[in-house]
């Protein structure tokens, strides 16, 4: 295939996302993938693993059979110890497991998306204009989640969760495809945005949806997306001593029913990223991907 071909093929499947109603086709995915028949939920997941190449070793249950639907499998749990977090309490953690998108600094209150293209922060916030203030000149990384990618998502440090917002978009697909050739796309698509404090400062974890992603939870307030129309904003504040949440390091603080992409921001002077991560790296859940301060 010539250059000239990827790229009119690349345009064509990204020209087709405007087009596709995306919310619907997310909400079938949504009910097919909890489909609890014994002959259609057992070919379903027979289907996914060979189709997008899953590695059952590190599943802490390689028994296909006893997923009662494939929305179970997606979130499945790794055996303990595939995933050794790393002792230094000063390590800031990846979160998930998946492939560096991208990793920096926030500059003028902007974040690289792709070569070519960068999006607000305040925008990813959901029109947060104290945030935006919050995390100028900090630190962001990017990590996409590929389907046959572990999608429980966990905390980089200890904190204690400040607010949470929904807020309803579009569910572009997240590849490097796409994210090359859409404007905002984090900014844009559906997403669940997570404000904690923690021994290093300010720290906001996004949770960005994707087309076919049935649904995103934490572990506090469980299905927080989708939202009936996929559309629109809720908030909640967890501040006050009743409502505290509190998770430690490494502890699990949601999932993706399917691939899809984080977003970690700190403020500056907060975190320092390990300087060998670049653009494509792949990342593992626990590993050290930076140190605080």
């Amino acid at each position: 295939m010539t250059d000239r071909d990827s790229n009119w093929g690349a345009r064509l499947f990204v020209g087709l996302q405007y087009l596709l109603p995306q919310h619907a086709l997310s909400r079938l995915m949504y009910r097919l993938a909890r489909v609890t028949a014994a002959p259609f939920k057992g070919w379903m997941i027979r289907a996914y693993v060979r189709l997008v190449g899953v590695d059952l070793s590190l599943a802490a249950q390689p028994n296909l059979s006893a997923y009662p639907h494939l929305a179970a499998f997606f979130t499945r749990a790794l055996r303990p110890q595939v995933r050794p977090m790393d002792p230094d309490p000063a390590a800031v953690l990846s979160p998930v497991d998946g492939t560096i998108s991208q990793i920096g600094t926030i500059a003028d209150g902007r974040v690289i998306q792709a070569k070519g293209h960068n999006y607000s922060v305040c925008d990813l916030l959901g029109g947060d204009t104290d945030a935006h203030r919050r995390f100028e000149g900090g630190t962001f990384a990017t990590i996409y989640l590929s389907p046959r990618d572990y999608h429980r998502i966990h905390m980089p440090l200890a904190g204690d969760l400040a607010q949470m917002t929904y807020l309803g978009g579009r569910l572009f697909s997240v590849n490097r495809m796409t994210a090359e050739r859409v404007p905002g796309l984090f900014a844009r698509n559906e997403r669940v945005v997570c404000s904690f404090g923690t021994d290093a400062g300010p720290m906001a974890l996004v949770l960005v949806g994707a087309i076919f992603v049935g649904g995103i939870e934490t572990v506090w307030a469980g299905e927080v997306a989708p939202a009936p129309s996929g559309l629109g904003r809720r908030h909640w504040d967890y501040r006050g001593e009743a409502q505290r949440v509190h998770l430690g390091r490494g502890a699990e603080m949601g999932r993706f029913n399917m691939g899809s992409t984080i977003v970690l921001l700190f403020p500056a002077g907060a975190a320092t990223w390990d300087p060998t991560l670049a653009p494509g790296a792949t990342v593992r859940f626990g590993q050290r991907i930076g140190t605080r301060g």
